[in-house]
């Protein structure tokens, strides 16, 4: 599956839908970017039901600042419109793996009822 360019217009469209959403933010310059893209997009060749979903941080600043991106990549996971995780760093294949397995086995009931509290 290929990834799917978020902006300002369209990423709550996108991240507030049901299911798994995971968004690589990114830039052309950055070094560690360009070596995770090819782990990234791999990977979504592996998820047909998981939207892989890339913001470019030059592009979309004010995505950047909304969600406090300070360094890149940073992978973000939202699963039923709910970030769950959020960290920088470019990941190996086993890693985001191990991500998307963790995000799968959230109770999302249980993640919603913490969050009230």
């Amino acid at each position: 599956m290929a990834t799917v360019n978020l902006t300002a217009q369209n990423f709550d469209e996108v991240a507030q839908g049901d299911g798994i959403v995971l968004v690589d933010f990114w830039a052309s310059w950055c070094g560690p970017c360009r070596r995770f893209a090819p782990v990234y997009e791999n990977s979504s060749g592996k998820h047909d039901d998981i939207v892989f979903a890339k913001v470019d941080t030059e592009a979309e600043p004010e995505l950047s600042e909304r969600f406090g991106i300070a360094s890149i990549p940073t992978l973000m996971a939202i699963r039923d419109g709910v970030i769950v995780f959020a960290e920088p760093g470019a990941l190996p294949d086993t890693l985001l793996e191990n991500v998307i397995e963790q995000v799968r086995a959230l109770d999302m009931d249980d993640v919603r009822s913490r969050l009230e509290a």
